[in-house]
């Protein structure tokens, strides 16, 4: 369970990060639910997952930034985005290098957790606050003076605090995300299926790894994340009965569509091809008027290609991306 509970948190903060453009999305705030409960259930963060869980923190705690209304901690003066802020040290720590990114961050949360209490009209609250945010070093000492102005001017649309908006933060945060997910794509889940590999003896797979799959002009640039998806089923197939009988209750084919959705495949048939036995194989079941009206709707509204998001925001029944593909082919060819 330990592994299924693990690899779970990975996933879900690769949702969370996915999905935080939308941060009052549904598909956000499921994800938020899943970390926060995968996290709770931590006795202690593993070494290499604790960058996973700060951001896991960090990105919930800046999507309801400014509802002051809401408290993180136990010390209710402090914000969604002064506790953010604790989270964002933290990762700091974990990493030396972006050191340019870091201070943008970190200058960009400091600037909005004030300016979020402006906005309210909290002045005395803002300025109880940039007395807790800086120190009285001599670095700190330009920013903090400014602030203090701006909180007795009781003007929250000063061109400083519009320079350093919100809408900025959440801009230098999805890149931060780009960053990480570019860097942790293959670490925990490539490891453990690995491992799970080598325990069972599938020699098969060592060939899986250095063959490429076969891939459109236009697919090239997801042959990485489809050969992690070769290794990542083997681990999958052994660890999701795990997973169900974890704190989650999760359902299989729900799992399998995110599965698709989070890796972007719109063509598994090309990990099929190469001996892979799915997990999420289905029966073949005949499509209903209701499912191609819902399909056709996704086409009007996303565009034909975009099956992931189509299959996300329809009501199918048991789909997956790949068969929402040809089931359109199949209509267009009917016409």
């Amino acid at each position: 369970e330990a592994v299924a509970a693990e690899w779970m948190l990975e996933f879900a903060c690769s949702c969370l990060c996915r999905h935080f453009e939308e941060q009052s999305g549904a598909e956000f705030r499921r994800w938020r639910d899943v970390a926060q409960a995968l996290i709770n259930g931590l006795s202690q963060i593993p070494p290499h997952q604790k960058k996973t869980v700060y951001l896991c923190q960090l990105l919930i705690r800046i999507a309801q930034g400014k509802s002051l209304g809401l408290h993180f901690e136990n010390d209710k003066r402090i914000s969604p985005l002064e506790s953010a802020l604790s989270f964002w040290t933290l990762l700091e720590k974990e990493e030396i290098k972006l050191e340019k990114l870091h201070e943008d961050i970190r200058l960009l949360i400091q600037i909005q957790i004030v300016a979020v209490y402006m906005e309210n009209r909290y002045f005395k609250e803002a300025a109880e606050v940039l007395e807790r945010l800086f120190t009285d070093s001599e670095s700190d000492k330009p920013l903090r003076v400014k602030l203090a102005t701006i909180i007795k001017t009781k003007d929250p649309y000063v061109p400083l605090l519009q320079s350093f908006s919100y809408s900025l933060l959440i801009s230098k945060i999805k890149s931060y995300i780009e960053l990480f997910m570019k860097e942790n794509e293959t670490n925990f889940l490539i490891q453990e299926a690995t491992k799970q590999v080598a325990s069972k003896g599938l020699e098969a797979t060592t060939a899986w790894q250095n063959r490429p799959l076969e891939v459109n002009e236009n697919d090239k640039s997801d042959l990485e994340t489809k050969q992690r998806f070769v290794l990542s089923i083997i681990l999958l197939r052994d660890v999701l009965g795990q997973v169900q009988n974890c704190c989650l209750d999760v359902d299989s084919s729900l799992f399998w569509i995110y599965i698709n959705c989070f890796l972007g495949l719109n063509n598994m048939q090309n990990v099929e091809k190469n001996g892979v036995s799915l997990a999420c194989t289905r029966k073949r079941q005949r499509w209903t008027p209701e499912e191609d009206l819902e399909l056709k709707s996704g086409v009007r509204e996303f565009g034909v290609g975009n099956w992931a998001k189509i299959l996300v925001h329809g009501n199918f029944n048991n789909r997956t991306s790949v068969m929402l593909k040809d089931r359109w082919r199949t209509l267009s060819r009917i016409g």
